[in-house]
């Protein structure tokens, strides 16, 4: 089994940075895929990003796109969130996640098999 937790999460201005770290830890060998999801206060989950163990493969939501970057590094079996532009429409709990598959489906419909904790990010306007 793998154990996920997240770091990095807090207070914020508008406009400011975030690094969100989720550390991985257990049978890591068998994690295919890695990313974060994001709920915010009456919200539905949101899918935020996710990235290929290998790093090859990266995935956005739309509404981050071109503000987020994720990335990771398999030596500290850790991922990163970097995360720019923020918005108060960013405040929200970020939970990284993983899975032994592939990106797919799964990542649409937030069924993943391992999930962290949470982390909360609060942007203020």
């Amino acid at each position: 089994q793998v154990q996920l937790v997240e770091s990095g999460g807090g207070l914020v201005q508008a406009g400011g940075s975030l690094r969100l770290s989720c550390a991985a830890s257990g049978r890591t060998f068998s994690t295919s895929t890695m990313g974060w999801f994001r709920q915010a206060p009456g919200k539905e989950r949101e899918f935020v990003a996710a990235i290929s163990w290998s790093g090859a493969g990266r995935y956005y939501g739309d509404s981050v796109k071109g503000r987020f970057t994720i990335s990771n590094d398999n030596v500290k079996n850790t991922v990163y969130l970097q995360m720019n532009s923020l918005t108060p429409e960013d405040t929200a709990v970020y939970y990284c996640a993983a899975d032994r598959r592939p990106y797919g489906s799964s990542w649409s419909r937030g069924d993943l098999e391992v999930w962290g904790q949470g982390t909360l990010v609060t942007v203020s306007s």
